[in-house]
């Protein structure tokens, strides 16, 4: 019997057609500003995730500040089991199969054994339903010196009849280097499947439990290489050089026997096919289309489809014609929202969706193709049921290179002559969407006209991003204020009432902003931002033990310099342009930074201060670079807020 799904005639329910219509009413019909803890606090629910055999739903939900996992039926509403998280920072909740739920955190912290600076470490706990105990993965092992922290994707198999855990481990000898971990979930049982050398990144293993695959790049010598067992062996199948980047493993084709290979991000995302049979390509894949992550079959762990990204949305791609008439009819379900694919069952019959967009609000739906109906779960922010406008925009750049961007415009008032802040995203290679963004959308909801801007050098395609390799606090800097002279000749914003705020890359570019190109802001805000090239470069090379690295080659590329000892970095450095400063600034950062390190906001807080400039410090206990806990986002989002309406009044 075909699946209605395919049919969107018969999509839904003529009952459920206006259950959907209601619920777009009732959204569209709140129009109250939400408050600021509603966005500046962690999710109310994230990380949901649907079991294999789709009768359970485990999630992340926050209750009056609380963090807790909860696991509860889908056929009765009954909770099977949940555990408090209290601070524990998640970065993924996931089925291992229907009685074990799988549970990444990570802690910032320097292991025992070890010395030098912190690191974020990710840790494994294994949530049993049946006995609602936990328990870490692995167990340290102190006979072969193996650490309790996860370094690589885990990957799950049934072996022998039991759920199996296989994953890169680290143990230590003169230094810390990877090895493969397998963890039978039933019996408890733990052992060392594979050493891993120096190069080591990643292995691959087959549905019983083999090692099929391995993954190695030389720092030293340049080189990345993927080998395959042949002979009871593992040898090399492909190879090259590459500087910084380079083709990874990504899981088992959708093709039988064959190995999934991702290009590197020097080249547009592609994806290729290498035989586990004696390595040789196998013909492409997908209807030409340049896809980026795979979806995985749950039970044959091989790729069944995967997404790119097409101006504003992602889509999807699905390789059995069925389920793609079935996916395609869920997005015509939600037309005019973006729809993401979030978790599916095992049978492929239930499928979880996070939707976001103007008529159905921002929230989780699980849609039963067996039933015809689509089923609200959850909205992520509690208290935020009507998104901000977003709207695309193209404008160009000085060089007539034509920069895509966003506009999140506040509800209530005419888009003109409006206060105006850019956004600066981090990375820099990453990139804005038109996707919901919480801090963009609480700027919008406090009045102000919010720019997001992806300049050059972001991750939009691979020859965009080339675009600004050596612009760093160039034209990636000049891209952000001819945008701002864009919106100003559209008259969606007030030259006069114009201030820039970033994290990360974007904290540079804040403080690039009012130093290297001054004159555009009235204020800034630096959210554990980068303010000295040469001392964050020196920083860098240190953590690396002063060895030749692909994090400093990458470093160097976009910044266009040769190593920290290149004087160019002292005319891009806002540390060195304090002179220049003639606004307020605000800083902000994480205590436990261990991708941008606190010194540098800092260092630049004393400079400005010194300088006898007008400078705020905002320091975030326990937190790191991601902003990862909801008491310090909120801190910062409030900080950042009350800056912004001291010296860039909305009103």
């Amino acid at each position: 019997m075909k699946s209605a799904l395919a049919r969107p005639d018969l999509l839904i329910a003529p009952w459920i057609r206006i259950l959907v219509a209601l619920a777009a009413l009732i959204f569209a019909a709140a129009s109250q500003p939400a408050p600021l803890e509603a966005y500046g606090r962690l999710p109310s629910l994230e990380h949901v995730r649907l079991s294999p055999d789709g009768t359970r739903f485990a999630f992340v939900k926050d209750v009056d500040t609380e963090r807790i996992i909860v696991i509860k039926s889908l056929t009765d509403g009954a909770l099977l089991g949940g555990l408090h998280i209290k601070d524990a920072k998640v970065r993924s909740v996931e089925w291992a199969d229907d009685n074990h739920l799988l549970i990444l955190t990570s802690e910032t912290s320097l292991p025992d054994f070890l010395s030098g600076d912190e690191s974020e470490w990710p840790l494994l706990q294994v949530f049993d339903i049946a006995t609602r105990k936990t328990r870490p993965v692995p167990d340290y092992l102190r006979e072969q010196d193996v650490m309790n922290v996860i370094a690589g994707r885990i990957m799950v198999r049934r072996v022998d009849g039991h759920t199996t855990l296989f994953f890169p481990g680290i143990y230590l000898t003169t230094r810390t280097q990877k090895a493969l971990l397998k963890v039978d979930l039933d019996s408890g049982r733990q052992r060392m499947v594979r050493y891993g050398s120096p190069d080591t990144l990643d292995w691959l293993v087959d549905s019983e439990g083999n090692v099929v695959a391995e993954e190695d790049y030389s720092e030293r010598k340049k080189r990345w290489s993927v080998s395959m067992l042949r002979d009871g062996k593992l040898q090399e199948v492909a190879g090259g050089q590459a500087d910084i980047s380079f083709p990874r493993m990504l899981g088992f084709g959708p093709v039988a026997d064959t190995l999934l290979m991702q290009a590197g991000p020097d080249e547009e995302p592609a994806w290729s096919l290498l035989s586990l049979k004696d390595g040789s390509p196998v013909p492409a894949i997908g209807e030409g289309k340049a896809l980026d992550d795979p979806i995985m079959d749950r039970l044959t762990h091989r790729a069944i489809g995967g997404s790119y990204w097409d101006d504003d949305d992602e889509r999807y791609v699905f390789f059995e014609p069925r389920l793609q008439r079935s996916w395609d009819a869920i997005v015509r379900a939600f037309a005019g929202d973006h729809v993401d694919f979030v978790s599916a069952s095992a049978d492929l019959k239930k499928i979880l969706v996070l939707v976001d967009g103007p008529k159905f609000g921002y929230g989780y739906r699980l849609v039963d193709l067996g039933t015809h109906t689509a089923d609200p779960v959850g909205d992520v922010y509690e208290g935020i049921t009507e998104p901000m406008q977003v709207r695309p925009i193209r404008y160009p750049a000085a060089d007539n290179l034509e920069i895509p961007g966003y506009v999140t415009l506040p509800k209530g008032r005419v888009a003109h002559g409006l206060p105006l802040v850019v956004l600066v995203h981090g990375g820099p290679e990453s990139r804005d969407t038109a996707r919901f963004d919480w801090w963009s959308q609480s700027l919008a909801d406090q009045g102000y006209a919010v720019l997001r801007s992806n300049f050059r050098g972001s991750a939009v395609s691979s020859r965009f991003t080339a675009a600004g390799f050596g612009e760093f606090g160039r034209k990636m800097q000049t891209d952000l204020s001819d945008g701002v002279r864009y919106l100003v000749k559209e008259g969606i914003a007030d030259p006069a009432r114009v201030c820039i705020v970033g994290a990360s890359y974007g904290g540079y570019a804040a403080l690039a902003g009012v130093t290297l190109d001054a004159g555009v802001y009235r204020c800034a805000v630096s959210v554990a931002g980068i303010s000295d090239l040469k001392a964050f470069l020196r920083w860098v090379n240190e953590g690396h033990l002063a060895r030749n690295n692909r994090e400093q080659r990458y470093w160097d590329r976009f910044i266009g310099v040769s190593g920290p000892g290149d004087p160019l970095l002292e005319k891009i450095s806002p540390i060195r342009r304090v002179e220049s400063v003639s606004v307020p600034v605000l800083l902000i950062h994480g205590k436990d930074d261990t991708v941008v390190p606190y010194d540098q906001s800092d260092d630049m807080y004393d400079a400005l201060r010194h300088a006898g400039k007008t400078v705020e410090f905002v320091k975030l206990k326990q937190e790191d670079h991601w902003l990862s806990r909801g008491e310090t986002r909120l801190q910062m989002l409030q900080a950042t807020v009350a800056f912004l309406r001291k010296h860039n009044p909305p009103d």
